[in-house]
């Protein structure tokens, strides 16, 4: 028995050896590509099948075939899932576009306020100072705090009654009366609990590119009269580039997710209706629409996918520009 494994490990051995370095490197990534196949391939396709059918379910199976029909009632109702309009209160917005405005609202501007704050807080924990330690405990707790701790935090803040910032800018006119009721209020409230959170993310990853610039350019910047802000415009910010755009990638893909934190927060998903929260009512509202939830669901995945893109083209751009590829 022994003889006969030592022979096919001797043999498998072999084979290894005589491949070519891509064919090796495709076997060391099989069983990543399984992986992925069963967990995010196979649910996607099965979600894209399912969006093809009628949102009536019977004896376990899918209502008949309906082809694009899902995702034209989605893309044509004028049923909007938030009480009023979000942008003008006189302009009924479809159903989807309500939901994919707020998202990719969201998205945008909850990403680029943790981008600005990250980097700042990635200098404030790279630089030597006193109590640095305690500068980066403060940084990084807020990404520690659970998300239903964290939505039940500022809850309380922008509380009707009792709330500790609620009455203040309601006299400044920023906020109304019942912010957390409120689409527009609550909108803010929640993209600024994303933010207070999610930066100390980016913090750790920029600040993981810091790290790894070579400090002799700064030695080279200093010998040749270099500003702070030269040093960060021609040195720091094009050599963590790369990195800033991959931490923002992984932030968007998260943002355009959102959910756990409109919940937590505020009255709910009538309030701040973002496309996952469309996906969560009609799975398990009052009246089940599975095909619908699977036309979101694609919609999702490709407004999803858009943005990789795009993400994928700058970091592409920035490395051959620093001679990577």
């Amino acid at each position: 028995m022994s003889g006969g494994a030592d022979g096919l490990l001797t043999r498998l051995g072999t084979w290894t050896e005589n491949l070519s370095e891509q064919a090796y490197a495709y076997l060391l990534l099989a069983p990543g590509f399984l992986v992925l196949l069963l967990f995010a391939f196979w649910p996607l396709a099965s979600a894209i099948r399912m969006s093809f059918f009628a949102d009536v379910i019977t004896s376990g199976s899918l209502g008949e075939f309906v082809g694009l029909q899902n995702y034209v009632r989605l893309l044509t109702n004028t049923n909007a899932l938030a009480p009023a309009a979000f942008v003008d209160p006189s302009f009924e917005t479809p159903i989807l576009e309500q939901a994919l405005f707020m998202t990719v609202g969201f998205a945008v501007l909850s990403v680029t306020g943790e981008t600005l704050l990250g980097f700042l807080y990635a200098m404030l924990m790279k630089a030597e100072y006193k109590g640095r330690r305690l500068v980066r405990l403060f940084i990084i707790l807020p990404w520690a705090i659970p998300i239903v701790i964290q939505g039940m935090i500022f809850f309380l803040l922008f509380r009707p009654g009792y709330g500790l910032l609620t009455e203040p800018l309601q006299q400044l006119g920023i906020f109304s009366s019942l912010p957390l009721n409120t689409t527009f209020d609550a909108f803010v409230i929640v993209t600024v609990a994303d933010v207070w959170k999610t930066s100390a993310f980016m913090a750790l990853l920029i600040l993981a590119g810091l790290e790894s610039v070579n400090q002799d350019l700064y030695e080279v910047a200093d010998v040749m009269g270099a500003s702070r802000w030269q040093r960060f415009r021609y040195i720091t910010f094009p050599l963590v580039f790369p990195v800033l755009m991959v931490a923002m990638l992984f932030r968007t893909m998260g943002a355009l997710r959102v959910y756990g934190i409109i919940e937590s927060t505020t009255v709910g998903c009538s309030t701040v209706p973002s496309m996952t929260c469309l996906v969560t009512q009609m799975m398990f509202g009052s009246a089940t629409q599975y095909g619908s939830a699977a036309a979101v669901s694609v919609l999702i995945a490709i407004v999803v996918g858009l943005f990789i893109m795009v993400y994928l083209g700058f970091i592409r751009r920035s490395n051959q520009s620093l001679g990577l590829a």
